[in-house]
Protein backbone atom coordinates (compact mmCIF):
# COMPACT_ATOMS: atom_id res chain seq x y z
CA UNK A 1 0.00 0.00 0.00
CA UNK A 2 1.28 3.46 -0.96
CA UNK A 3 0.21 6.54 0.93
CA UNK A 4 0.12 10.10 -0.37
CA UNK A 5 1.54 12.87 1.78
CA UNK A 6 -2.04 13.72 2.89
CA UNK A 7 -2.50 10.17 4.20
CA UNK A 8 -4.82 8.95 1.41
CA UNK A 9 -4.06 5.64 -0.30
CA UNK A 10 -2.88 5.73 -3.92
CA UNK A 11 -4.35 3.32 -6.42
CA UNK A 12 -2.05 1.23 -8.63
CA UNK A 13 -1.97 3.75 -11.49
CA UNK A 14 -1.33 6.73 -9.23
CA UNK A 15 1.56 4.90 -7.57
CA UNK A 16 2.96 3.93 -11.00
CA UNK A 17 2.67 7.54 -12.21
CA UNK A 18 4.65 8.80 -9.23
CA UNK A 19 7.27 6.08 -9.60
CA UNK A 20 7.77 6.65 -13.34
CA UNK A 21 7.90 10.45 -13.05
CA UNK A 22 10.43 10.17 -10.17
CA UNK A 23 12.57 7.83 -12.29
CA UNK A 24 12.47 10.14 -15.32
CA UNK A 25 13.40 13.13 -13.16
CA UNK A 26 16.21 11.12 -11.54
CA UNK A 27 17.55 10.09 -15.00
CA UNK A 28 17.52 13.72 -16.13
CA UNK A 29 14.86 13.51 -18.86
CA UNK A 30 13.12 16.51 -17.30
CA UNK A 31 13.04 18.39 -14.01
CA UNK A 32 10.33 18.77 -11.41
CA UNK A 33 9.94 22.36 -12.62
CA UNK A 34 9.48 21.12 -16.23
CA UNK A 35 6.79 18.72 -15.06
CA UNK A 36 5.03 21.40 -13.00
CA UNK A 37 5.11 23.80 -15.98
CA UNK A 38 3.57 21.18 -18.29
CA UNK A 39 0.84 20.37 -15.77
CA UNK A 40 0.11 24.10 -15.45
CA UNK A 41 -0.03 24.47 -19.27
CA UNK A 42 -2.45 21.53 -19.53
CA UNK A 43 -4.69 23.04 -16.86
CA UNK A 44 -4.97 26.23 -18.93
CA UNK A 45 -6.40 24.33 -21.92
CA UNK A 46 -10.16 24.75 -21.68
CA UNK A 47 -13.18 24.67 -24.02
CA UNK A 48 -13.17 28.48 -23.96
CA UNK A 49 -10.17 28.40 -26.31
CA UNK A 50 -12.07 26.37 -28.89
CA UNK A 51 -15.16 28.53 -28.37
CA UNK A 52 -13.15 31.62 -29.32
CA UNK A 53 -11.96 29.84 -32.48
CA UNK A 54 -15.56 28.98 -33.40
CA UNK A 55 -16.78 32.52 -32.74
CA UNK A 56 -14.00 33.92 -34.90
CA UNK A 57 -14.96 31.54 -37.72
CA UNK A 58 -18.59 32.64 -37.43
CA UNK A 59 -17.63 36.32 -37.72
CA UNK A 60 -14.63 36.24 -40.08
CA UNK A 61 -15.24 34.50 -43.43
CA UNK A 62 -11.55 34.50 -44.37
CA UNK A 63 -10.56 32.86 -41.09
CA UNK A 64 -13.38 30.32 -41.50
CA UNK A 65 -12.13 29.37 -44.97
CA UNK A 66 -8.58 28.91 -43.63
CA UNK A 67 -9.88 26.93 -40.64
CA UNK A 68 -11.79 24.50 -42.84
CA UNK A 69 -8.84 24.12 -45.21
CA UNK A 70 -6.05 23.88 -42.62
CA UNK A 71 -7.25 23.84 -39.02
CA UNK A 72 -3.76 23.68 -37.56
CA UNK A 73 -2.45 26.57 -39.63
CA UNK A 74 -5.49 28.75 -38.99
CA UNK A 75 -5.24 28.25 -35.23
CA UNK A 76 -1.52 28.92 -35.25
CA UNK A 77 -2.17 32.13 -37.25
CA UNK A 78 -4.06 33.49 -34.22
CA UNK A 79 -1.37 32.49 -31.74
CA UNK A 80 -2.52 29.04 -30.62
CA UNK A 81 0.19 26.39 -30.19
CA UNK A 82 -1.19 23.27 -31.81
CA UNK A 83 1.87 21.08 -31.31
CA UNK A 84 2.52 18.23 -33.75
CA UNK A 85 -1.12 17.21 -34.09
CA UNK A 86 -3.01 17.93 -37.32
CA UNK A 87 -6.38 19.58 -36.72
CA UNK A 88 -9.26 18.87 -39.10
CA UNK A 89 -12.32 21.10 -38.78
CA UNK A 90 -15.69 19.87 -40.03
CA UNK A 91 -18.62 22.24 -40.38
CA UNK A 92 -22.14 21.39 -39.31
CA UNK A 93 -24.76 23.04 -41.51
CA UNK A 94 -28.50 22.82 -42.14
CA UNK A 95 -27.80 19.68 -44.20
CA UNK A 96 -24.95 18.01 -42.28
CA UNK A 97 -24.43 17.31 -38.58
CA UNK A 98 -20.94 16.22 -37.51
CA UNK A 99 -19.89 14.40 -34.36
CA UNK A 100 -16.44 13.25 -33.23
CA UNK A 101 -15.20 10.18 -31.41
CA UNK A 102 -12.01 8.25 -30.82
CA UNK A 103 -12.89 4.59 -31.23
CA UNK A 104 -9.54 3.28 -30.02
CA UNK A 105 -8.93 5.33 -26.89
CA UNK A 106 -9.64 8.98 -26.08
CA UNK A 107 -7.76 11.12 -28.63
CA UNK A 108 -9.22 14.60 -28.27
CA UNK A 109 -8.32 18.13 -29.41
CA UNK A 110 -7.04 18.97 -25.91
CA UNK A 111 -5.18 22.04 -27.14
CA UNK A 112 -8.56 23.63 -27.89
CA UNK A 113 -10.90 21.91 -25.44
CA UNK A 114 -8.86 20.66 -22.50
CA UNK A 115 -9.48 17.28 -20.93
CA UNK A 116 -12.16 15.13 -22.57
CA UNK A 117 -15.31 14.37 -20.58
CA UNK A 118 -15.55 10.93 -18.99
CA UNK A 119 -18.44 9.88 -21.25
CA UNK A 120 -16.28 10.62 -24.34
CA UNK A 121 -13.69 8.13 -23.09
CA UNK A 122 -16.27 5.45 -22.23
CA UNK A 123 -16.42 2.25 -24.25
CA UNK A 124 -20.18 2.74 -24.57
CA UNK A 125 -19.90 6.08 -26.38
CA UNK A 126 -16.88 5.02 -28.47
CA UNK A 127 -18.56 1.88 -29.77
CA UNK A 128 -22.14 3.09 -30.14
CA UNK A 129 -21.74 6.51 -31.78
CA UNK A 130 -20.24 4.94 -34.91
CA UNK A 131 -22.99 2.30 -35.15
CA UNK A 132 -26.03 4.28 -34.09
CA UNK A 133 -25.12 7.97 -34.06
CA UNK A 134 -28.71 9.23 -34.12
CA UNK A 135 -29.61 7.14 -31.07
CA UNK A 136 -26.58 8.42 -29.16
CA UNK A 137 -27.25 12.03 -30.20
CA UNK A 138 -30.86 11.69 -29.04
CA UNK A 139 -29.58 10.64 -25.60
CA UNK A 140 -27.82 14.04 -25.49
CA UNK A 141 -31.04 15.78 -26.52
CA UNK A 142 -29.88 16.36 -30.10
CA UNK A 143 -32.16 15.21 -32.90
CA UNK A 144 -31.05 16.19 -36.41
CA UNK A 145 -33.92 16.01 -38.90
CA UNK A 146 -34.33 12.92 -41.07
CA UNK A 147 -33.05 14.92 -44.06
CA UNK A 148 -29.82 15.87 -42.23
CA UNK A 149 -26.76 13.75 -42.99
CA UNK A 150 -25.06 12.67 -39.72
CA UNK A 151 -21.32 12.14 -40.12
CA UNK A 152 -19.05 10.57 -37.49
CA UNK A 153 -15.34 11.46 -37.52
CA UNK A 154 -12.76 9.29 -35.75
CA UNK A 155 -9.81 11.02 -34.07
CA UNK A 156 -6.44 9.33 -34.27
CA UNK A 157 -3.00 9.61 -32.67
CA UNK A 158 -1.81 12.17 -35.24
CA UNK A 159 -5.07 13.88 -36.23
CA UNK A 160 -7.87 15.49 -34.23
CA UNK A 161 -11.27 16.75 -35.34
CA UNK A 162 -13.12 19.82 -34.17
CA UNK A 163 -16.76 20.41 -35.07
CA UNK A 164 -17.53 23.93 -36.26
CA UNK A 165 -21.14 24.04 -35.03
CA UNK A 166 -23.88 25.70 -37.04
CA UNK A 167 -24.29 29.29 -35.91
CA UNK A 168 -27.75 29.69 -34.38
CA UNK A 169 -30.30 31.92 -36.05
CA UNK A 170 -30.95 35.25 -34.37
CA UNK A 171 -27.32 35.92 -33.39
CA UNK A 172 -26.38 38.38 -36.15
CA UNK A 173 -26.01 41.35 -33.81
CA UNK A 174 -23.91 39.53 -31.23
CA UNK A 175 -20.23 40.30 -30.66
CA UNK A 176 -17.54 37.67 -31.05
CA UNK A 177 -17.21 37.51 -27.25
CA UNK A 178 -20.97 37.01 -26.82
CA UNK A 179 -20.98 34.29 -29.46
CA UNK A 180 -18.07 32.48 -27.81
CA UNK A 181 -20.11 32.24 -24.60
CA UNK A 182 -22.78 30.25 -26.47
CA UNK A 183 -20.31 27.61 -27.68
CA UNK A 184 -19.85 24.58 -25.42
CA UNK A 185 -17.39 21.71 -25.37
CA UNK A 186 -20.24 19.36 -26.29
CA UNK A 187 -21.19 21.45 -29.33
CA UNK A 188 -17.58 21.25 -30.58
CA UNK A 189 -17.74 17.46 -30.13
CA UNK A 190 -21.06 17.51 -31.96
CA UNK A 191 -23.34 15.90 -29.40
CA UNK A 192 -25.11 19.22 -28.78
CA UNK A 193 -26.12 22.11 -31.00
CA UNK A 194 -25.51 25.73 -30.14
CA UNK A 195 -28.67 27.46 -29.00
CA UNK A 196 -29.48 31.16 -29.34
CA UNK A 197 -29.90 32.93 -25.98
Amino acid sequence: MTLRSDGNVLDHYQAMELAVSALLIDKGYFTEDDMAAEIDAMAKRTPEIGARVVAQAWTDPDFKARLLEDGTGACESIGLDMGPTRLMVVESTADVHNVIVCTLCSCFPRMLMGIPPDWYKSKDYRSRVVREPRVVLKEFGTEPGADVDVRVHDNSADMRYLVLPKRPDGTDGMSREELAKLVTRDSMIGVKIVEAP
